[in-house]
């Protein structure tokens, strides 16, 4: 079975989520970015990462912003399910940007990344990575790995939205608008690929945006359930 889930930013709590418990072997649990539990390369964290890794299940996650692409770059990289991964620790793994995986007979578009609204407070702590934002020649690979594949495929999962779908979900916040280039590059994917649904998590809600779109944060969702408002 698979799960798609959101932003956990490093919490521990997460981890011991009574929705984790219905996940068993062979499962496999998404997460749509800011995974936070690759940050400070401290003791902590390796308790988390030795955890993760020990799972019955896999646990596979994006790139966000508030992960150390650092640490995650040093892992071993390896192959999984037909696309490129890092393998962070034992089931823990790091899904590459712009890979297509087929996992149980579906296939899956990942892309990580996005732009941070916190970036001056990193700057001065120096935890913020100027490949948060990914790079013309990733979202050109990224765009050709799609024509290959005939631009279709069974999910997208991403850590930012399309424009459109970002743009609307701020509004209807009473928040202006602010999409940068990445929010491009996915309205470009979202017009022109043959998908069944999208899944995102950087807005922080368990929300059914659109009928293709879905924000995801705290819930464990099984794959094609929903959120409904």
């Amino acid at each position: 079975m698979i799960y798609i889930t959101g932003d956990m930013h490093g919490d521990e709590e997460r981890l011991y989520d009574r929705e984790w418990f219905k996940l068993k072997k062979g499962d496999v649990l998404i997460v749509c970015g800011d995974f936070g539990y690759l940050w400070n390369g401290g003791e902590k964290e390796r308790e988390y990462i030795e955890y993760l890794g020990s799972r019955k299940f896999t646990v596979a996650f994006i790139d966000g912003t508030h992960d150390n692409l650092d640490l995650i770059k040093s892992t071993r990289k390896t192959y999984w399910k037909g696309g490129k991964i890092h393998r962070i620790k034992g089931n823990l793994i790091y899904l590459m940007r712009g890979e297509i995986f087929n996992i149980d007979g579906k296939t899956f578009f990942t892309f990580g990344g996005g732009e941070s609204t916190d970036k001056d407070m990193r700057l001065e702590n120096g935890l913020w990575w100027k490949e948060e934002m990914p790079s013309p020649l990733q979202m050109t690979k990224a765009a050709k790995r799609l024509d290959d594949a005939g631009c279709k495929v069974d999910y997208i999962i991403t850590h930012e939205p399309p424009s459109l779908v970002k743009s609307a979900m701020l509004l209807r916040n009473g928040v202006a608008a602010n999409v940068n280039k990445l929010n491009g590059f996915f309205e470009e994917i979202d017009e022109t690929c043959e998908y069944t649904h999208w899944y995102f998590g950087s807005l922080h809600e368990d929300r059914k945006v659109t009928p293709k779109h879905t924000c995801v944060f705290r819930r464990v969702l099984p794959l094609d359930k929903k959120v409904t408002e």
